[in-house]
């Protein structure tokens, strides 16, 4: 069975505040990010060292904060960094008008639309931004044909970089849940990974918001 190693990127300064930030933004990591994406690339390399991996690729979302979450792990790993794949279609949601808000804030400009995305974020879009569904629609078409190449060899491995709403839609829908609960029913914390095998029968998530060490 291949293995894909899903992450988040390590943590931002809005991350740590607890602010949307969305593809409209793209600030770089905040110095305990740079740090935290470092203990995740060791973290990664005993995790690859128990992983048949003959066969070994990175590919990130083009946001500056996954690029060098991405850079870290290949040095650590030992991966050339211009190896990795961009993938325009793994950004993180378009918040819109959103975008830079808490939850709170959120509420107070749009009751109504905060509710009905609370309740439904797969279905229902941020004001002038995307749904849930819309970022299924681009990140699945990049995480499908990877997760067939992993299908198709044993000895293969994949790293994919992404974001936050990015992993829960893929994680929710390879779990089989109601994809309007993507949000309620999975957590995915600054540079955390998830562990998924691809063979011949259906996927196995092996692992889920796991911390660096």
């Amino acid at each position: 069975m291949g293995s894909l190693i899903l992450v988040r990127h390590a943590t931002t300064a809005a991350s740590a505040s607890g602010r949307n930030l969305g593809r409209r933004s793209d600030p770089p990591l905040a110095d305990a990010g740079v740090e935290l994406a470092k203990r995740l690339g060791a973290t990664l390399v005993a995790e690859l060292a128990e992983l048949p991996h003959d066969e070994l690729r990175m590919i990130s979302s083009p946001a500056l904060r996954c690029r060098q979450t991405t850079t870290a792990v290949a040095v650590a790993i030992g991966l050339d960094p211009d190896a990795i794949e961009i993938a325009d279609g793994l950004l993180e949601i378009d918040y819109g008008a959103w975008d830079g808000l808490t939850a709170g804030e959120c509420r107070a400009r749009d009751p109504e639309r905060r509710a009905a995305w609370e309740s439904d974020p797969y279905e229902t879009a941020c004001p002038d931004g995307e749904s849930g569904a819309d970022v299924a629609r681009r990140a699945f078409a990049v995480l499908g044909p990877v997760e067939e190449w992993l299908a198709a060899g044993r000895a293969r491995c994949a790293v994919a970089v992404a974001h936050n709403h990015v992993n829960r839609l893929r994680l929710c829908d390879l779990l089989g849940w109601p994809m309007r609960e993507y949000r309620d029913r999975l957590s995915q914390e600054p540079g955390t990974y998830n562990l998924v095998t691809f063979g011949s029968g259906p996927p196995v998530v092996r692992r889920v918001n796991a911390p660096a060490g």
